[in-house]
């Protein structure tokens, strides 16, 4: 599938997992020649400052502004590629504080989230805020949120989820 396809095809299976005011997606080709982790990492801050101005969560975050560049590479943990679809189905479907609680059929945010995981291949990298050795989360806002953050050195997808209690 050529570059443009990919993009387009990504770009549509991301925004099926978009939920609003509670899933922000991102997804995209990357301008830099060869993109690293610091490259991903400028795509989620401009993810985070996009879903904290959202109406429903300007109250929670006043003055908000996303960690640097460095601080978000520091707060992110690799995830393997084979856990990136179930993950990413867990985090657009599944709500944070209320796990009962879902924002999208399971098995819808099952299909579009391994399509969208498979477009980037099985080389991709994957990226959370969850460290699953200690079950810690590194958050990233002043409210509970959950990302998942893959690239194949191209293209990039984004999925973040922001809860209160």
């Amino acid at each position: 599938m050529k570059s443009t396809g990919i993009l387009a095809e990504l770009e549509a299976r991301m925004a099926e997992l978009c939920t609003p005011a509670r899933v922000f997606v991102a997804a995209g080709r990357f301008t830099e020649p060869d993109p690293d982790l610091p490259e991903l990492a400028a795509r989620i801050r401009v993810l985070l400052a996009g879903a904290v101005a959202d109406e429903a969560w300007r109250r929670y975050c006043p003055g908000y502004v996303p960690p640097p560049v460095p601080g978000l590479c520091a707060a992110l943990e690799p995830l393997e590629p084979h856990e990136a679809a179930g993950f990413l189905a867990r985090l657009a479907g599944v709500d944070l504080l209320w796990p009962s609680h879902l924002h999208l059929p399971a098995e819808a945010a099952v299909r579009a989230a391994s399509r969208a995981v498979s477009l980037l291949g099985p080389e991709g990298s994957w990226w959370t805020n969850h460290d699953a050795a200690c079950g810690a989360v590194n958050g990233l806002t002043p409210v509970c949120d959950s990302l998942l953050a893959g690239t194949d050195g191209e293209h990039y997808a984004l999925a973040l989820q922001l809860a209160d209690d």
